[in-house]
Order: structure tokens, then C-alpha cells, then sequence
């Protein structure tokens, strides 16, 4: 990857860093227990993304 990279990819990837969270506690309690885990969390190392460097 480019050292520079270009503000739209920066963009694309900020939004993907902000999506690979864990479920909120709150959200946790508040379903019981039926939602317990982010089905759009990734590790590094075993699922890389798929973006288009313009």
C-alpha cells in the first residue's frame, strides 16, 4: 500500500476501522443476551478487505 494514500481510501478505510467493533454492552443487556456478537468484525490477519485502489 502507498505511504501517501489518497483521501477517498482513507475515507473507506476509517468507515471500516469504525464497523470492526464489538456489539455495545448496553445492546447486549437490552436484548438479553440474543445479540452477542458484530456479524462485520474482521481480524486482520484472516479477512482482508476488498477495495478498489483508485
Amino acid at each position: 500500500m502507498p505511504r501517501n494514500k489518497s483521501p477517498a481510501l482513507k475515507r473507506k478505510l476509517a468507515k471500516k476501522m469504525k464497523q470492526n467493533r464489538r456489539m455495545p454492552i448496553f445492546v447486549i443487556a437490552k436484548t438479553a443476551r440474543r445479540v452477542m456478537r458484530n456479524t462485520k468484525q474482521r481480524n486482520w490477519r484472516r479477512r482482508k478487505l476488498k477495495l478498489k485502489v483508485d
